[in-house]
């Protein structure tokens, strides 16, 4: 940022020959980009603009006419101002038609009342011009440095839009193609007040360029892309504040320093060289989704602040009826898939099809991966009384898709913009049926073969959001243990084998399996050969019925009898009663929900 004649005149070199602004002090917070003396009448020619001219006025014409045609050139080439050193040519004042012509053309036109040097001025001047040009290459120099560390450090766009607008002091915003926003930072202003309404502000916001100022809204612009193929934009608010100076007519806008221009493109190629490294990874805006899922599962961020960013990406959870959903696959990643890339395929088809069903059955949602085998959604609805229409239409649409998936169709629609906010704009990729299958027959139920699908209560608050998570996500567990194929299991579905699942962290469950089983346990620890638990096992699940669980063990029943025995002796505990049966079979139930992953 250059000096403005204000600040050139309150210099002390300037000050020492009294100066006094005799016309055009509405301009005397023009930049001046240099100083120049002259005492020729045509040194317009000479000049680019920005210049503040330095003159005795020994060289002027002596007409009026001259005088405007002078003051005129100086006007239209864009100088900063003129000073008039009285004394040598003008005595008492310069004449009246160059302070009236100076005034009209809005030039600021400044008298010397006393003998000055000009060289001290142009030292002075050029000093503080030198400074400000050091000083903006320093912070281009560290501006560089900066985005240099986060490509090399892999930062992700949250990280990259904070350095942003730390370095310019100003709020800065990334959009996609449709004007939503897939970050942000406030830089200490209102973020609802930057945010509110932002799709329809952002698209008065029209620059002349692929890094351009918009004087009409004060925003700097530029594109995010690489390769020809643009995916967003980067926004940086210039004046911090909003409030876009004003120009005098006829005046080009003053827009932001060249700093800022530099700092905004190199941030947004920090972005997309990101985006290019991460190619296979999940796309900014699931990114987006995840983050706030996961924020709401461990409280990492305000659910206020997780519903304004969730409004700014199109989901809108303010008064609305959230239904948390989980869909993992009902088996474990099979032992032929082994492996973290395959995993990570695995759930990625999954995420894809949850996605895809969402479309076709036009919910609004939060979607991710929330883990290694899951994928959640928080459902937006509208209506409380459509909460069970809409989880089977989900349902049914998931089942669609993965069918399509396993006999490797591309889900139809896939152009489509997708309710939940993320980026579909990319073609699907064609999922192998082995892999999209897990193994089992696609045209199985369970809400689309080879998944579960389990929903938690719905809530009417976001703060309530996370209790509709958890719930789902601990259904979603306890029904891994549930032949049924149903399209949506809900808590009352789970049984006991559920529940005490959705306890197994529960310490008093964990010091009830010890009291009944303790002892038989660490039996089995000295005795591995002869694993009594799975004896008693035998004998509970075939409804107490020892030649059934003779059978059921691949023993003799001699064998069987005298193990039972062994048993009732370790365990100090009569297996013909029915009530002690009972006992040691829940002990059993969750001693398995305990020990599950």
């Amino acid at each position: 940022m250059f000096p403005t004649v204000r600040e050139v005149l309150a210099l002390d070199p300037v000050r020492h020959g009294a100066p006094r602004v005799v016309a055009g002090d509405a301009g005397l917070d023009r930049p001046v980009r240099w100083v120049h003396v002259a005492e020729v009448p045509d040194i317009a020619t000479l000049l680019g603009g920005g210049e503040l001219v330095l003159t005795t006025g020994i060289g002027l014409p002596g007409d009026d006419a001259g005088l405007r045609a002078f003051i005129g050139d100086l006007a239209d080439v864009g100088v900063s101002g003129l000073v008039v050193e009285l004394g040598r040519r003008y005595v008492s004042g310069v004449p009246r038609v160059m302070a009236a012509t100076a005034e009209r053309r809005g030039l600021p036109l400044v008298e010397l009342r006393r003998a000055t040097p000009f060289v001290r001025i142009t030292e002075a001047v050029h000093a503080l011009i030198v400074d400000v040009q050091l000083t903006e290459l320093r912070a281009t120099e560290e501006i560089h440095q900066r985005f240099n560390d986060l490509s090399v450090e892999g930062a992700d766009a949250a990280e990259v839009i904070r350095q942003a607008a730390e370095l310019s002091g100003c709020p800065v915003v990334l959009e996609n193609l449709s004007r939503q926003v897939l970050g942000y930072d406030h830089a200490g202003e209102s973020a609802e007040l930057l945010l509110d309404g932002w799709e329809q502000h952002s698209r008065r916001i029209r620059p002349a360029g692929r890094t351009a100022y918009d004087p009409d809204s004060g925003w700097l612009v530029t594109a995010v892309g690489a390769r020809g193929q643009d995916w967003g934009r980067l926004l940086l608010r210039w004046p911090a504040n909003g409030d876009v100076p004003s120009v005098q007519a006829g005046e080009p806008a003053a827009g932001p320093p060249t700093r800022l221009s530099i700092l905004i493109e190199r941030a947004a190629s920090t972005l997309a060289l990101g985006r290019l490294i991460r190619r296979d990874a999940e796309g900014l805006e699931r990114q987006i989704h995840r983050t706030l899922l996961t924020a709401l599962l461990d409280h990492s961020r305000p659910v206020d602040e997780v519903a304004l960013r969730a409004k700014a990406l199109g989901v809108l959870l303010d008064r609305r009826h959230l239904v948390g959903v989980m869909v993992r696959y009902r088996a474990d990643d099979p032992a032929g898939e082994s492996g973290p890339e395959a995993g990570q395929a695995r759930l990625r088809d999954l995420s894809e099809a949850v996605g895809q069903a969402l479309r076709e059955a036009k919910l609004t949602a939060l979607t991710s991966a929330v883990d290694d085998n899951s994928v959640g959604a928080l459902l937006a609805l509208a209506d409380p009384a459509a909460e069970d229409r809409a989880l089977s239409a989900f349902a049914s649409a998931l089942r669609r898709v993965r069918l399509d998936a396993g006999t490797g169709r591309a889900p139809a629609g896939e152009a489509s913009r997708s309710a939940t906010g993320a980026d579909v704009s990319r073609p699907a990729p064609t999922v192998e049926p082995a892999r999209a299958v897990a193994g089992v027959d696609p045209s199985r139920g369970g809400g689309g073969g080879g998944v579960i699908v389990a929903a938690g209560s719905g809530v009417s608050s976001l703060r309530e959001a996370r209790r509709s998570l958890v719930e789902a996500r601990q259904v979603a567990e306890a029904a891994r243990r549930d032949r049924r194929d149903l399209p949506i299991f809900r808590l009352p579905h789970v049984g006991l084998a559920g529940l005490l699942h959705l306890l197994r962290d529960e310490p008093r469950l964990q010091t009830f399996v010890e009291r009944e089983l303790g002892a038989l346990l660490e039996y089995d620890a000295r005795h591995p050969r002869e694993q009594l638990l799975d004896t008693l096992r035998a004998y509970l699940e075939q409804g107490r019925n020892k030649s059934a669980g003779a059978a059921a063990a691949h023993l003799s029943r001699p064998a069987f009898y005298e193990r039972l025995a062994r048993i009732a002796r370790i365990l100090d505990a009569d297996l013909d009663s029915v009530e002690t049966s009972l006992s040691l079979h829940v002990a059993l139930l969750a001693l398995e929900a305990v020990r599950s992953p």
